[in-house]
């Protein structure tokens, strides 16, 4: 059998497995509850010359039960499967609860997230409901009317006023810098980091640290694997 490619990530290690034990895994559409112990079985059957070492089965086999499509197939009287799709055993109640306390946390989380994206962008004037052309322009202030007696006419010289001294620069307290991470090895398992996506840096906690990659769960609940040059303090 000739070597796999080189994977460099867990979607890919997921593919692969999708793709070698097709009743076990899938990529799409609803997921089947996996055997109790089944990594021991993946390090059996998958073999170093597929290119995938035990740490890439371990945080694919994590990012693939902590998503929200598997969470949802772990239901009462639903039956795990092993890596052939043969049955090994009905579900358990406290499984179940375990997977419904998962969903409802990382749905709390994304509504949290949104909630504070949305009273960021009122702060900032800006509405999401209302198109620009039918917002009501702020109240205009008054000026108080002039006083109707008229002005006597100045007979004394004008005293000359102090030179006026320049405004200071209103400072402007200074912006934290964000460093890039250069060494992975420097981080730590439940460290607070930032994501950088484009001009934007998201928030996300360190799950798992691997050669050349970080694990890494968002503030919506969703887990990624990034790479060093992605990463902030």
């Amino acid at each position: 059998m000739e070597n796999q490619p080189k994977l460099n990530s867990s979607k890919d290690v997921i593919a692969f497995l999708a793709e070698r034990f097709p009743l076990c895994f899938t990529t799409e559409g609803d997921t089947r509850p996996l055997k109790i112990g089944i990594f021991q079985d993946l390090v059996t059957r998958v073999s170093e010359t597929d290119s995938v070492s035990k740490t890439q089965l371990r945080s694919a086999l994590r990012l693939y039960t902590s998503s929200w499509r598997y969470l949802y197939g772990i239901k009462l009287g639903a039956q795990r499967v092993d890596l052939d799709g043969n049955p090994c055993g009905e579900l358990e109640q406290q499984h179940v609860d375990h997977a419904r306390k998962q969903l409802e946390e990382a749905k709390a989380r994304v509504q949290a997230q949104r909630a504070e994206q949305q009273a960021k962008r009122r702060a900032a004037g800006e509405t999401t409901d209302q198109p620009a052309h039918q917002r009501k322009p702020a109240p205009r202030r008054e000026r108080p009317a002039a006083d109707s007696a008229p002005r006597q006419p100045r007979t004394t010289a004008p005293r000359a006023s102090a030179p006026r001294q320049p405004k200071a620069a209103t400072e402007r307290a200074p912006q934290p810098q964000r460093v890039n991470v250069t060494d992975i090895t420097a981080l730590k398992i439940g460290q607070e980091i930032k994501v950088r996506a484009g001009k934007d840096a998201m928030d996300a906690t360190v799950l798992e640290i691997a050669k050349g990659e970080v694990r890494v769960q968002l503030a919506s609940g969703l887990a990624m694997i990034v790479r060093a040059e992605h990463l902030q303090f």
